[in-house]
């Protein structure tokens, strides 16, 4: 009898050391090791994905402009857009002085115009003027654009308004600043139509002079291939700004010179 029991006690103890023996340790250390590798992949896949996203939306920004209804521009968003410009480099008293009263500006073009018929309802005396006009290096008009190429649309499309008045290509395309300065000098010129930058030029050489100017309008409303206003593009803006502090701006207050946006 005592010899079966020792038996049985020794094969109890016989099966515990089996079951210590058969732990897997090796291979729950691996299963521990898996997930940190996977864990390492899945963040580079996640920051291309949003790299990708990312461009997505730049591409659809021109989408979203041509489906978007055009608003014509009002001499608020002139307004706006100098204060933007001039808040980080001047004080809150010098922004004040930048702005222009309502008187200043013309009524604007609603969308419904040609280049001719605005002109003739902003000016409806310009052939009066026109006639009483007999000083050199300087215009009655200036017409401001983006390019050399929207000028020479905008001159063609101003024929009826225009009639026998003499008009002047004011950039620097295929033209020097001291032939412009040469033909504003020998005759008289009624019309100037150009870019922001080759005005400021010739008025900063003493090619042009401004105070004898009345009317001085925006092609505001059109938009190039990228669906850009001339305001939207930054050389744009900053030369046109600059032009308006050359003397435009105290014309405007002292009633001489209105503004139109077309």
């Amino acid at each position: 009898m005592h010899a079966e029991a020792s038996d049985g006690e020794g094969g109890g103890r016989d099966m515990e050391v089996m079951q210590q023996e058969t732990v897997p340790v090796p291979a729950s250390s691996k299963r521990t090791k898996q997930p940190k590798e996977c864990f390492l992949i899945q963040p580079k896949e996640r920051k291309d994905n949003t790299t990708k996203t990312r461009k997505r939306r730049k591409k659809k920004i021109t989408d979203v402009l041509a489906k978007s209804e055009p608003k014509p521009g009002v001499p608020e968003d002139l307004q706006k857009l100098m204060k933007d410009y001039y808040s980080s480099s001047r004080s809150v008293i010098e922004l004040e002085e930048l702005n222009l009263p309502d008187s200043c500006f013309l009524k604007a073009n609603d969308l419904t115009h040609s280049l001719s018929s605005y002109l003739k309802e902003i000016c409806p005396k310009w052939v009066k003027l026109r006639r009483n006009h007999s000083e050199k290096k300087s215009v009655l008009m200036l017409i401001i654009c983006s390019s050399a190429i929207r000028a020479l649309e905008l001159i063609r499309s101003m024929a009826a308004f225009r009639g026998d008045s003499k008009v002047i290509k004011l950039f620097a395309k295929h033209i020097k600043v001291q032939e412009q300065a040469k033909l504003l000098e020998k005759r008289v010129v009624h019309l100037g139509v150009g870019t922001p930058g080759r005005i400021k030029e010739l008025a900063k050489q003493g090619g042009l002079n401004l105070n004898p100017l009345k009317f001085l309008v925006f092609d505001w409303n059109w938009r190039d291939q990228k669906l850009r206003r001339m305001m939207d593009i930054p050389e744009i803006r900053k030369e046109v700004f600059e032009l308006l502090e050359m003397g435009v701006l105290s014309l405007c207050k002292s009633e001489s010179l209105k503004l139109g946006l077309f």
